[in-house]
């Protein structure tokens, strides 16, 4: 019997099972391939069928093609093949015996370890980095000194806040990782999903709810979303790592256009299209690294519907992101091959509201954004309250740090932590009263509420001290230029300088004001400069200003630079309007700028 029409089949689908869709998927594969062919199929009561209709496996045929999340396996990267071969997620028992054996992962087990948190380091260092999630950045004391207890009983004795406000401890060895993650349960945290293909920690506002501007109060949707995450299994399938960012429309921004979705709280006033009142816009294909922001999807939520909208459209990139190229697999690629309209109508199916799309001009513009607002002392929208943002040079805190920092929230605070995606932190609800003892309690510990100009903008990757793609040490080369920088210049606004030792571009150098991204030149350490990048109000992706330098002549060029801001500057220019202003041409010209081989 000819094979029935195929879009008559494609309608019974709606009734199978998974398997039998995937088998029927493999089925009409064959024939767009081939053409008309035939069926002889046994049922289950030993009969023989020449319906393909009735779905049992055709003995006339060659196999069907086995398939994963709609892709043939014999297509599929490498790293779906080891998520198919055995779930990561499922893997508990391997992990006690690794414990057991006091044994490093191989192989594929590498990748899978990062599902739950383990990064294994080598070559750089032989041990584990555990990246945590701190949902919607926030933190309480007692966590705070759990994770010192942790760092300082089986880690390094230190932590590092990252550019998604969570924090990783390092050096852990395989017979603690137990340990570490009942250590870890124990505080109410979780590590699961923070590294490979997963969704990454949700970011939001770090004075989310504080901030007497904000147009609404976003860390309960981050935390919201993060529950939503732990309790979908399903939503640990991505085919890459995804970023959500919700930004509360305040003077403190979460840097959301370098997220995959971003929410962004707004006002729409009186006599528009649609009621007035706070609503949220989206977002989507932030992806700084590929040199691409976040771009206005069109759609306008009200708040209560965000939360549904990112798991829908996490479920329609997990259904049909690309999963046969890793460098095609973010959600940037699948909205480039369908369109951001097809992608809002595939969303639009799986949920039970409809999607209102606004246009961008019928809400207010975004408040500016104060670049240093999450350093210092600012009252708070309560009454008589205000928070503290104190500077940690390149993200970095002792363990007598940070319980520094718990004691100081539980005395002159509520005990609550704010971690910022600009690797700092901020410590909430002081009274007036307490302000002063808080800043002398923190400088007891070393830390400060404000930072000279570079330090208070430089940022870093963790470098290749800790991770083996990193090119450069660059930790301690933020440190040395900031400090270089800090004793020649007081510069009185915001430069913000972003270190990182990959193209991977976990310190967002394509988004600081200068961007070093390292390399190797002649076997040392050196890196390619960029100039002009920024974000929000401000966005733009920097531009090559030196292809390559060691970086021990970067130094003496970036002084030279800064004397010739300083000298060239129209009164009141900032050092990003002032590199955006001239040609790189005329610039390297001005400095005498050669490249290195």
């Amino acid at each position: 019997m000819a094979v029935p029409e195929t879009l008559a089949l494609k309608e019974m689908q709606d009734t199978l099972t998974v398997e039998q869709k995937e088998y029927l998927a493999g089925f009409l594969l064959a024939v767009a391939k081939r053409g008309p062919t035939f069926f002889a199929g046994h049922t289950a009561d030993g009969r023989i069928t020449a319906d393909p209709g009735s779905v049992v496996p055709n003995a006339a045929a060659a196999a069907g093609q086995d398939l994963w999340f709609g892709t043939p396996t014999d297509e599929l990267c490498k790293e779906e093949c080891w998520k198919l071969q055995e779930n990561p997620l499922d893997m508990w028992d391997k992990l006690l015996a690794h414990s057991a054996e006091n044994r490093f992962p191989e192989g594929a087990d590498i990748f899978r370890f990062k599902y739950h948190g383990l990064f294994y380091v080598a070559p750089a260092q032989d041990s584990f980095m555990l990246r945590l999630r701190v949902p919607g950045c926030i933190l309480t004391s007692r966590q705070l000194r759990g994770l010192a207890d942790m760092a300082e009983d089986w880690g390094a004795g230190e932590a590092h806040v990252t550019t998604r406000g969570n924090i990783q401890i390092r050096q852990f060895q395989p017979k603690d990782i137990i340990n570490v993650l009942m250590k870890v349960q124990s505080l109410g945290m979780s590590s699961r999903g923070s590294g490979a293909d997963n969704i990454r920690n949700i970011t939001a506002t770090p004075t989310s709810g504080i901030d007497p501007t904000e147009l609404f109060d976003v860390a309960p949707m981050a935390q919201a979303l993060n529950f939503y995450i732990q309790n979908s299994r399903d939503l640990y399938e991505l085919p890459r790592k995804f970023n959500v960012a919700f930004d509360s429309g305040g003077a403190i921004s979460v840097v959301a256009d370098t997220n995959d979705i971003a929410f962004i709280a707004v006002r729409v006033p009186e006599d528009r299209s649609i009621p007035a009142g706070i609503y949220f816009r989206v977002q989507l294909c932030g992806i700084t690294g590929h040199k691409q922001f976040a771009s206005d999807s069109g759609l306008l939520l009200t708040p209560s519907q965000t939360v549904a909208v990112a798991a829908a459209m996490i479920r329609i990139y997990i259904q049909n992101g690309d999963r046969t190229d890793r460098r095609k697999a973010r959600l940037k690629y699948l909205i480039d091959r369908w369109g951001t309209e097809k992608f809002l109508e595939e969303t639009e199916k799986l949920l039970t509201f409809p999607l209102m799309r606004v246009s961008v001009d019928e809400c207010e513009p975004r408040l500016a954004v104060d670049r240093q607002g999450h350093l210092g002392i600012h009252p708070q929208r309560q009454p008589g309250l205000f928070y503290m943002g104190a500077a940690l040079p390149v993200g970095r805190m002792s363990t007598a740090q940070m319980r520094a920092i718990a004691d100081i929230a539980d005395t002159h605070g509520s005990g609550e932590i704010r971690l910022t995606v600009w690797q700092n932190l901020i410590l909430t609800n002081i009274p007036a009263g307490k302000l002063q003892a808080a800043r002398q309690a923190l400088a007891d510990a070393g830390l400060s509420d404000s930072a000279s100009t570079f330090a208070a903008g430089t940022i870093a990757c963790t470098g290749n001290r800790g991770c083996r793609y990193s090119a450069t040490d660059t930790k301690a080369h933020a440190l040395e230029l900031a400090g270089f920088l800090d004793e020649r210049f007081k510069i009185q606004q915001p430069v913000n300088l972003h270190v990182t030792g990959c193209p991977h571009s976990c310190a967002q150098h394509y988004i600081g004001d200068i961007g070093l991204l390292g390399t190797k030149i002649g076997g040392e350490e050196g890196y390619q400069v960029l100039i002009g990048g920024g974000s929000d109000e401000r966005r733009g992706l920097g531009r090559e200003f030196i292809p390559a330098i060691r970086f021990e002549d970067l130094p003496p060029v970036l002084e030279e630079f800064f004397r010739l801001f300083e000298e060239k500057r129209d009164e009141g220019e900032s050092f990003l309007d002032f590199t955006r202003r001239h040609e790189i041409r005329h610039l390297r010209e001005m400095l005498s700028i050669k490249e290195q081989a």
